[in-house]
């Protein structure tokens, strides 16, 4: 089996491995020169970015593979598995958090070197602000929701840095030291809450949810005005996998309509569906006037 072709999508993924590792190295450090169970926390956390990235970088190389005998609609589901893969390690990142957390609250302790561990980790947290933008901004467009996931992972990153941040600093001004685990406690329940959206967004796509209203508005308006010759359509139904939208229906032709007058309604419906809706994969399956409902898509 050929490899995949370094698509934009997979250039993405392979830069948030080595993005990963980057801030790890610069979080690990910034725990060593201070001794914050929150700093512990962000080190803990990113930890996971590195095994969520390797896993998003899986499940981009798997989806990009082309339709094969196995898989006649393809492999773009996997992105999917990834995407619930990170939202579960997010948990499992936020449940660690709070152990540590715990352990700080029982026998909280002086920092060392707070200052000069708070700029590396300073340091870590707009590289990874930067990054998680780009994931975000980019996998939207290219409709991967193995990076959307991974970016909003490294934004709950970005949000509890800034978290750990405002702890060590309240607490070498106010010289509480159980402010540095009890802020960490705090972030790890943000992570949770990060953690479940990501795994409920990508829980729809593996049970085959339909299209949001708006772009299934789109499909029918398209539908409707391009199935000139025809007399309805009905049984629409889509549903989304990694970014292809599957959209199948009937068309309903007059029965004096010859095959290949049929054939052009079909071809001019799809190109107009494509043209609206990126990556749509469409199945059309006519039938003679005596089959029609009466409901669905009425042609204009």
């Amino acid at each position: 089996m050929t490899a995949p072709a370094m698509t934009p999508t997979l250039k993405l993924a392979i830069g948030s491995l080595f993005v990963g590792i980057l801030v790890l190295g610069l979080k690990a450090l910034a725990w060593w020169m201070t001794g914050s169970i929150a700093l512990l926390s962000d080190a803990l956390e990113s930890t996971v970015n590195v095994a969520t990235a390797i896993a998003a970088l899986i499940a981009i190389r798997v989806a990009s593979r082309p339709a094969d005998a196995n898989h006649p609609y393809g492999h773009h589901k996997a992105e999917f598995f990834s995407a619930v893969l990170e939202g579960v390690m997010i948990i499992v990142a936020a449940l660690l958090i709070m152990n540590e957390a715990y352990k700080g609250l029982m026998a909280p302790r002086v920092l060392d070197a707070p200052l000069q561990g708070l700029l590396v980790n300073g340091v870590a947290s707009v590289v990874n602000g930067i990054w998680c933008w780009l994931l975000i901004t980019r996998g939207r467009r290219l409709r991967s929701p193995a990076l959307v996931a991974d970016g909003h992972h490294l934004l709950s990153d970005v949000i509890s840095s800034v978290g750990v941040t405002l702890g060590v600093l309240a607490a070498i001004e106010t010289g509480w030291a159980v402010l540095d685990p009890a802020l960490a406690a705090v972030v790890a329940l943000n992570i949770l809450w990060s953690g479940w959206k990501v795994m409920k967004s990508s829980l729809s796509g593996l049970m085959d949810e339909a299209v949001p209203d708006d772009v299934l508005k789109t499909i029918r308006d398209v539908i409707a005005a391009e199935a000139v010759g025809a007399q309805e359509a009905h049984d629409l139904r889509t549903r989304h996998a990694g970014k292809v939208t599957f959209i199948d229906f009937h068309l309903v032709v007059p029965g004096t309509t010859t095959v290949t007058e049929a054939h052009d309604i079909c071809d001019r419906i799809e190109r107009a569906l494509k043209a609206r809706v990126a990556d749509a994969l469409i199945t059309i399956h006519v039938e003679p006037e005596n089959k029609a409902k009466h409901s669905g898509v009425l042609v204009l």
